[in-house]
Parts: structure tokens; C-alpha cells; sequence
């Protein structure tokens, strides 16, 4: 009998020729088609971290992982929608748990989009906050049911020294935000993430919440201390677009791909199947450090012990190192394949896009290492987004 896990990834396979069929589509639209966003909901991909008393998979971390990177080696857009509209619960969790019902009352597939960056403000007022800002990054906005910012508070005095400005998130249904059409990108052209903006909206208190600090409504592992998680996912992206372009680059040598002048195709050169065999060991060593740390994570939380920021900072190192290794995997497929990678129709044109822009996301970015580094030396360290 299959497991969840394994009809997903089965479902994820048989999708796979109508999302890749429409890759220009997706580009050139510069957001997923709608029918394939409500297939997707279909299959379940947006309801894996949904609790089970609402309907949803509660997957164990670690597999919901398997299946980001299955959908993502698909489709860098698709794997990107799904990893960052499914991670509702995982914020919602944060809720009062009357909201959390009402959000679900309609069924598990809920779909959030928003940023985490926290440049929006908000005034304590009338029960709630007032609050206004602009934000980027809001990957899936055009087809989210709900829509999340963090907002910095204001009258709440300053800060202490090297502590991180007072911050609170905000969620309002999708209806209710502005949406300005600013997706002009370089890679990851189909996710829409285009900014959204408030302007002196009241937000009432209980739909607000630190997701740091305040405790879950929803008991089980998963709502925990969601923060731990939310950031592998990204990892598990770059691991699926670099598996997907090994899997484009020998499809094309497997179609008898020669180089200029050459003799023979690049499927019988030994210098090809060198790289080609150093570059798989590289992403199977990305997956392998994906797998490691989100089983650490999950066995720390499954033992209680997620209480500080020493697993945040081994998370981000871990996911540093992953997306970096991808990049260069990719661009290793990218330049093998030759001046036929090069058409905006090569898949690999594509990969090489959408991995670079992986590498630009927050939770990817070099200077984690150095919270690593000083934590390896003894020092003191902060919260890997918050603390430096």
C-alpha cells in the first residue's frame, strides 16, 4: 500500500509533462497558470504540513522535503510555489486557535503568500494595529488566499543594544492587499513575487502573532517551533533544480549532443563523463547534507530540543553550503551542454536562472557561515535572520 509520501511523488512524476509543456507559458505570464496552481491544490501539495485534524498530510518534515525537491527538479516555479504556499500552517500555528479553524473551515488546501522582510510599521490601535508599508518578494501573491508582512512596532521604544527591532507579523486575507506588478526577474520568472502594499489597514490583534516567541495553538512536532523548518525548504529547491538539470544534460547527450567538429557525441567523451560524474557526486552530497539536517532538526523536536539558536545556525549553514553547491552544479550543466543551453527553449537556460536566483534568498546567503564560525569558536550568536 503506498504511503502519502510515495503517491505524491508519484503524482508529482505524472504532472510533470503538463508542467514542463507550458514552461513558456509560465515565463513569458510570469506566474503559475491558475489551472495548474488549482491541480496542484488538487493533488494535495498545498496541504502536506496541514494538521490531520484539519484535513491535511501532517507530514514529517523530512518527507514533505522529498517532495519540494521532486516538484522543483520538475520545475523551479512549481517546487518554489508550493514550498512557499504550503507553509501557511507552519505561520498560522502562531494564531488563536478559533482563527486557525475558521481559516481551515473550508478545507486543508490553503494557500499564503507574503515576505519576511520587515519593512512595513504598525501602531498599536482600536484593538489591533494600524498598519502600512510596502513589500517585496511576495512570491504567489496573484493566486494566495491569504497574504502575510512583518511589520516593526512603533511607540515600543528602542531596542537594546544589538537586539533586533520589535517585530510582529501580520496576515489579512489576499483580498484585502495591493498588489504591484514589480516581477521583472532574472530567474524564478514564474513565481510572481511581485510586491504587496498596506496602507493604514486595521489589523486585528488576533491576526497578529511573534512567531518566535508565541506558542503554538496546534499541538504536534511539526507547529513547535515552526521557525527551525521554514528555511529547508529553500535548500530542498536548489537540490531539485540541480538534480533536474543533471537529468536535462544527459537527456541531451543521450540524443546524440556532439560538440563542433566532433567525431563522436559527448555521451562516449571520457572528459564529458568525468564532469558529468564529479557534478552528480556534488548534488548527491547537497542531498545528503539536506536529508542529515532536516533529520537533526526533526529528532531534536520530536526530543524538545529546539530551544535555542544553535540548530537555526547549523540550518542555515547547512543551507548556505546546499544552495552554493547547486549553483555550481548547475553551471556545470549549463556549459557542458554547449551553445544550445544558451536558447531561452533549453531547460538548462532556465535552470541556470532560477538556481541563481535560489541563491539570492535570505535564508541561502554566505554570511551564515559566519554565525557558524563563531559559534564553533565559542561566541556568542544570535538569531541567524535577526541577530546580525
Amino acid at each position: 500500500m503506498q504511503t502519502v509520501v510515495e503517491r505524491l511523488l508519484s503524482d508529482v512524476r505524472e504532472l510533470a509533462p503538463a508542467i514542463t509543456a507550458r514552461a513558456g507559458e509560465i515565463e513569458t505570464a510570469r506566474r503559475m497558470p491558475l489551472d495548474l496552481v488549482a491541480e496542484l491544490r488538487k493533488l494535495g501539495l498545498f496541504r502536506m504540513v496541514v494538521p490531520k485534524s484539519h484535513g491535511g498530510f501532517e507530514l514529517d518534515y523530512p518527507d514533505r522535503l522529498q517532495v519540494l525537491a521532486a516538484l522543483a527538479a520538475v520545475d523551479g516555479t512549481a517546487g518554489w510555489t508550493v514550498m512557499i504556499g504550503g507553509d501557511a500552517p507552519l505561520f498560522f500555528s502562531r494564531l488563536r486557535r478559533e482563527l486557525f479553524d475558521r481559516i481551515y473551515a473550508a478545507g486543508p488546501d490553503v494557500v499564503l503568500a507574503g515576505s519576511f522582510t520587515p519593512v512595513g510599521t504598525a501602531d498599536p490601535a482600536d484593538g489591533g494595529y494600524r498598519v502600512s508599508g510596502r513589500w517585496p518578494f511576495a512570491s504567489g501573491c496573484q493566486h494566495a488566499d491569504w497574504i502575510l508582512g512583518v511589520a516593526v512596532l512603533k511607540g515600543s521604544g528602542p531596542a537594546a543594544p544589538g537586539a533586533p527591532p520589535p517585530i510582529r507579523f501580520f496576515v489579512l486575507p489576499a483580498r484585502e492587499w495591493q498588489i504591484e506588478d514589480t516581477w521583472h526577474a532574472s530567474g524564478l520568472k514564474g513565481t510572481g513575487s511581485h510586491h504587496i502594499k498596506l496602507q493604514d489597514a486595521h489589523v486585528p490583534a488576533e491576526q497578529s502573532f511573534d512567531l518566535f516567541a508565541d506558542p503554538s495553538s496546534i499541538p504536534g512536532p511539526l507547529y513547535a517551533v515552526p521557525g527551525r523548518f521554514i528555511p529547508l525548504g529553500t535548500g530542498a529547491v536548489a537540490v531539485g533544480i540541480a538534480e533536474g538539470a543533471i537529468a536535462d544534460l544527459v537527456n541531451l547527450a543521450s540524443a546524440g549532443k556532439r560538440h563542433l567538429f566532433g567525431r563522436t557525441g559527448v555521451r562516449e567523451s571520457p572528459v564529458f563523463q568525468y564532469e558529468l560524474g564529479q557534478l552528480e557526486a556534488d548534488v548527491r552530497a547537497a542531498r545528503a547534507l539536506l536529508e542529515s539536517q532536516a533529520a537533526s532538526h526533526w529528532r531534536h523536536t520530536l526530543a524538545g530540543r529546539m530551544s535555542d539558536f544553535t540548530l537555526d545556525t547549523e540550518g542555515f549553514q547547512a543551507n548556505a553550503w546546499i544552495a552554493a553547491a547547486c549553483a555550481r552544479a548547475v553551471d556545470k550543466c549549463y556549459t557542458l551542454a554547449g551553445g544550445s543551453a544558451v536558447y531561452e527553449s533549453s531547460p538548462l537556460q532556465r535552470r541556470l536562472r532560477d538556481v541563481h536566483a535560489v541563491t539570492q534568498h535570505v535564508t541561502v546567503h554566505q554570511r551564515h557561515y559566519a554565525g557558524a564560525g563563531a559559534m564553533r569558536l565559542g561566541l556568542p550568536v544570535g538569531h541567524p535572520l535577526f541577530g546580525g
